[in-house]
Parts: C-alpha cells; structure tokens; sequence
C-alpha cells in the first residue's frame, strides 16, 4: 500500500511528470526549466537532464574533431540514451533518485 504514494510526483500533478520527462530529452531541459523550474520534484530532474546535455554536447564537438574515436563516442552516445531512459522511469515512479555514475554531478548547476 505504501508504493502506491511514492507513484506519483510531489504534488501528485500530471504537469510535473511531464515536465520531469522532457528534462531527460536533450534541449527539451530548457522547455522544463522555463515552465516548471520552482517545482522542486521537477528541478532535481531538470539539474540530471542538464549533466546528461551536457554529456552529449561534449561528445558532439569531441568527436567532430577527433572523428578516430567513432566507436567510443557511440558508446558514449548509447549510455547516455539509458541514463536518460532510467531516469525517465524514475520520473514516472515519482522517485528522485540520482542516476548512476553521472548524478551526482548535478549539483553543480545552480538552479
């Protein structure tokens, strides 16, 4: 019986999880951040979606000049779709649970 409170975000809003999910698909962050960046369910997500971003766009301009690497920017590429994947599903469980191996990094956005 108790799971079923921690289904839903802080505040139990269809909004929040919306906003929590896009904060995991790339520049979408942005779009959670203008609406929804008081909230603080939504925020914890926003600062993970922003540290994977920042992942990817790191790996963009890296691998533009240093094309040789094909293969481990790919799978940098890949682990950083899971994470985003994993946390999309925290999102939906209403958990606020760091992501693996990049989590905590997000507390150096001050948001």
């Amino acid at each position: 019986m108790a799971e079923e409170n921690m289904s839903a975000p802080a505040g139990g809003d269809k909004k929040n999880t919306l906003m929590g999910i896009l904060a995991y698909i790339g520049p979408l962050v942005i779009v959670s951040y203008l609406v929804a960046k008081d909230d603080p369910f939504v925020k914890f997500h926003i600062k993970q979606g922003l540290v994977l971003f920042v992942i990817e766009v790191a790996v963009w301009i890296l691998s533009s000049m240093f094309w040789m690497l094909f293969l481990l920017w790919q799978a940098v590429n890949i682990g950083t779709l899971i994470l985003s994947i994993i946390g999309i599903v925290y999102v939906t469980q209403g958990k606020e649970k760091q992501l693996p191996l990049v989590g905590k990094f997000s507390s150096y956005f001050p948001i």
